[in-house]
This record gives structure tokens, C-alpha cells and sequence, in this order.
């Protein structure tokens, strides 16, 4: 996960937007790392859930890989780079916590805890449910259709997150920090077109029309 600390990230994470839908693109939009560390300035970098490349890896018992990307991570992002740890009461994410923590004492990475949020309400889970099952063109009879395996994919409180996490203190503490180091500020009200150069003897309305018709 890539969050934004100021104007220059956030001009950098639309970049690295679309080179990942326009270049990087297979399945889902994807950049490598050589293109992260181009575009890493004005950026906070979080190592995501299951499906990123340090969890990937524990998941797999790739232990050393793991702690080869954290440090890849940790090289391109410097002080901006945290692992995330997160609960939903799946038993994967236990695992890979204790890893993590374990990492972030050794290679001195900071930790950060973080709630995947779907819905805003743990009732919501069953309205969410159908909602997946309208997107994927199932219905909710279907053994094999898309499903959360808990209903803890809401937004949880500051006290609910302080009790799951209550093992790791600053890993609460840095999700305030974080979001106090996050200041983007937007002008609204005001076009943000890109200048172009036309060739002379040209508007850009005129040598838009020439192009388009020829």
C-alpha cells in the first residue's frame, strides 16, 4: 500500500498508477520495483495484506525471501517503509504477524496495524455478501462463489484495534504518525489541464481539429 505525504507523492503515485494499468498491466495493473524506486520520493510505503510480497512469502514458509523483500522495501522507501500487520480472525494472518514482528525487532522495520475495510459495519457483512455474489454472477447458493472467510472486514474502532494489538504499542502509535505525516492539500475550483506545445501558425483548438481529422 502507497500513501501519499505530500504533493510530490501524490504526483508520483498517479504516475506509478498508470504505468502500472497502461505498461504494467496483466490481470491487474502491476509496476516492479526498479519503477517504485523511480517514482519512492513523497511516499509511504506499507507492506500490505496476505496477497503482498512479504506475507506472500511467509505464507509459503519462504522465510529468507521474505526478508529479502522487506529489505528491498526497506532500501527504496528508507524510513517510509512499514510492515503491516492485520487481524481478521484468520488464522494465516497470526501466522504471518508473529513473523513480522519478529522481522521488524531484527532489521529494525517499524510496524504499523491496519484494518482491511469492506463495509463500515459488522452487520453489513451479510449485505456485503450479496453484494460479491451480484459482482462475481453468482448467487448466494453457490458453494464456490467469492466470500470473506470472517466478518471482520468493518471499520473497527480505536478501542476494538487497541485490544487486538494491544502486543505491540507502537504499531497503534504509527498509524497516528502516519496519518499526521500525510498532508496532500488540493486547490478545487481550478482546471489542471496539461499544456501542450502546438506547432506555430496554431491554436491547440485548431491543431486539435487537424489532428483528429486527418
Amino acid at each position: 500500500m502507497l500513501l501519499a505525504k505530500n504533493m510530490k507523492g501524490y504526483k508520483n503515485l498517479i504516475k506509478l498508477v498508470s504505468i502500472g494499468f497502461v505498461d504494467g498491466f496483466y490481470y491487474k495493473p502491476r509496476v516492479d520495483h526498479d519503477v517504485l524506486r523511480q517514482y519512492s520520493e513523497g511516499l509511504i510505503a506499507l507492506s500490505a495484506c496476505l496477497a503482498g510480497e512479504v506475507q506472500s512469502y511467509i505464507m509459503a514458509d519462504e522465510i529468507s525471501k521474505a526478508e529479502e523483500a522487506a529489505l528491498l522495501y526497506k532500501d527504496i522507501f528508507k524510513d517510509d517503509f512499514y510492515l503491516e500487520l492485520q487481524d481478521h480472525g484468520i488464522e494465516e494472518q497470526k501466522k504471518v504477524n508473529r513473523q513480522l514482528v519478529e522481522f521488524s525487532r531484527r532489521l529494525e522495520i517499524p510496524l504499523v496495524c491496519t484494518n482491511d475495510v469492506h463495509y463500515i459495519c459488522r452487520e453489513d457483512a451479510k449485505a456485503h455478501e450479496v453484494l460479491l455474489c451480484i459482482q462475481t454472477g453468482k448467487t448466494m447458493d453457490d458453494e464456490d462463489r467469492m466470500r470473506f472467510q470472517t466478518e471482520e472486514f468493518y471499520l473497527k474502532s480505536p478501542e476494538e484495534m487497541a485490544e487486538l494489538f494491544k502486543y505491540v504499542p507502537e504499531a497503534l502509535e504509527n498509524t497516528v504518525k502516519i496519518a499526521e505525516r500525510c498532508n496532500v492539500e488540493f486547490v478545487f475550483h481550478e482546471l489542471k489541464l496539461p499544456q501542450y506545445d502546438v506547432p506555430e501558425g496554431f491554436t491547440a483548438e485548431e491543431y486539435l481539429r487537424k489532428i483528429t481529422s486527418d
